[in-house]
């Protein structure tokens, strides 16, 4: 009986081990090399890796070339790493040096010149080129020259993430045309904790001998511009506006930003008093009301500037600065004059080179244009947009001189 149990127990335990050799196991497998790594490179979550530093080095040429360094050895991502958030500036020839493993960072921005602008800074600031009333003769007749002349001068153009206003893009007609942060015109706030409230896409430009303030330069008003537009009027206590643009050529220029007879815009109210047809422009008398105070503006719009080129003659644009002069020197004591077309900067830096330099000969007899566009765009960046708006303002200048010439002699 003792045996039988024993045996029967023996059979038992050979069975269990039979089961359980029968039973599937996973395990993990010993991977290759080769098979570890693909692996890796397929999977969603990475494995933790060493920080690499990325090495952006930008040529004169204004290229730049990525180069990724690890700072031990590592095996390389098979994921080629760009730089995010980088927006290399024309023209610059810095070398930037971005830690990776701080990118989830915030780092404010702080605008540091590169070399590269800081020469070009420097050429706006000391650029000069005297003309007497003969050499102004001259150098008209020579296009070529102006043309090389003019393509030396710095743009300027201001980089958006100089402009540290939230939302600021909402409110400019054109996204790459910035007022310069350094002489824009700031909005007194509605709301002191809304910056946005302060924005206008507008600078102070020096007049002639470098007045400070004698003009603000600005966009042509937007739909949801227009009250910020009215207020700066206000706040500036400008005598005198000067729009040259059609409201729409070929697209939206500008918006109707003034009423018929009466409109209220803001706090602002703006009363139409009376409106004079001339050859080329039309003159509006205003008055604007705020509270118990009034101001007495007038508006000059011009519609003779054709589309994308320059008038044929410089005299309809000359007869509209004698014009403005005439109202600045009877608003002595008062604010800048305004002056807009649709971008802020060409049309508007003609008509502002023109009576700058015309002020010039008319004070001193010479005319330094070159210098006063550099001055310009120092204010503002871009004014006198092309080669054939800088010929133009020679142009005018000249026929200035030539009615300087016959007042002498008369």
């Amino acid at each position: 009986m003792i045996l039988y149990r024993l045996k029967e127990k023996f059979q038992l335990s050979l069975r269990q081990d039979k089961e359980k050799n029968q039973e599937i196991h996973l395990s993990p497998i010993a991977l290759q090399p080769a098979q570890a790594e693909a692996k890796t490179a397929n999977s969603m979550v990475q494995p933790e890796q060493v920080p690499k530093v990325l090495n952006v080095v930008v040529d004169p040429q204004g290229q730049y070339t990525p180069e990724i360094k690890a700072t031990t050895s590592v095996c390389p991502s098979p994921f080629k790493m760009k730089p995010i958030g980088l927006q290399e500036r024309r023209g610059s020839n810095v070398s930037l040096t971005l830690d990776m493993s701080s990118l989830g960072n915030v780092e404010p921005f702080v605008a540091t010149p590169t070399p590269r602008e800081k020469v070009a800074m420097e050429y706006l600031q000391s650029a000069s080129r005297i003309l007497t009333r003969s050499q102004l003769r001259d150098v008209v007749a020579s296009s070529h020259l102006l043309q090389s002349e003019f393509m030396e001068i710095p743009m300027n153009f201001v980089d958006p993430k100089e402009i540290d206003i939230p939302c600021h893009g909402t409110k400019n007609r054109y996204k790459t045309i910035l007022p310069n942060p350094l002489s824009r015109v700031c909005l007194r706030p509605k709301n002191v904790t809304n910056s946005l409230s302060t924005y206008i896409n507008a600078n102070y430009i020096r007049g002639y001998s470098g007045k400070e303030k004698a003009f603000i330069a600005t966009q042509g008003p937007m739909i949801n511009t227009v009250n910020d537009f009215w207020q700066m009027v206000w706040q500036e206590d400008s005598p005198v506006i000067v729009m040259i643009t059609k409201l729409k050529e070929k697209n939206e220029k500008c918006v109707l930003y003034w009423p018929e007879k009466r409109g209220i815009y803001g706090k602002v109210e703006v009363l139409v008093i009376n409106v004079n047809e001339c050859d080329n422009y039309t003159v509006r008398n205003l008055v604007l009301k705020q509270g118990s105070h009034t101001q007495h503006v007038k508006h000059y719009w011009y519609t003779s500037w054709p589309d994308h080129k320059t008038p044929a003659s410089a005299q309809p644009l000359l007869q509209l600065m004698l014009d403005v002069e005439e109202d600045r020197l009877a608003s002595v004591g008062r604010g800048p004059v305004i002056v807009h077309c649709s971008a802020g900067i060409g049309r508007t830096g003609c008509f502002i080179a023109t009576s700058i330099g015309c002020r010039q000969l008319r004070e001193e007899g010479v005319v330094d244009a070159l210098s006063i566009v550099c001055q310009l765009r120092v204010d503002r960046g871009g004014m006198v947009q092309t080669s054939e708006q800088y010929e133009f303002v020679h142009h005018a200048l000249c026929l200035y001189e030539s009615r300087l010439a016959a007042e002498t002699v008369q």
